[in-house]
């Protein structure tokens, strides 16, 4: 199967991404590559709307990490017209002593090479 350009340079973007997530680089990875009006959301919850707001939300969690153990992509990622998909597993540790896993496939609709809107489904 031929990706068309908008596919291609969707999953170049997001490979720079996936890379600065699997350093643990959250904040820059938000900064370069949402949309000012982004929409992010998880599972069925409201939307968190605007990059300020979501890199203000995102500062108050990371805040909690005391140990990062890993954002390791399992499949994916794939692309279809403006929207890339993955499957990824992260995990850390809070300061409440907690060890937390996510299991998730995340959503991304891309415009312009910036992530417009992004779903994370957990299992």
């Amino acid at each position: 199967m031929n990706l068309s350009k908008q596919e291609t340079e969707n999953l170049e973007k997001l490979q720079e991404v996936l890379a600065l997530l699997a350093e643990g680089q959250f904040i820059k990875a938000m900064t370069e590559y949402l949309d000012d009006n982004v929409e992010l959301s998880e599972g069925n919850n409201p939307p968190k709307v605007g990059k300020a707001f979501c890199l203000e939300e995102e500062e108050k969690l990371l805040a909690t990490v005391t140990e990062f153990n890993g954002y390791n992509v399992i499949s994916g990622p794939a692309a279809k017209d403006d929207t890339t998909f993955y499957e990824v597993v992260m995990e850390f540790k809070t300061n409440d002593g907690q060890s937390h896993r996510f299991e998730q496939t995340v959503r991304s609709i891309w415009k312009d090479g910036k992530i417009i809107k992004e779903r994370y489904y957990h299992a």
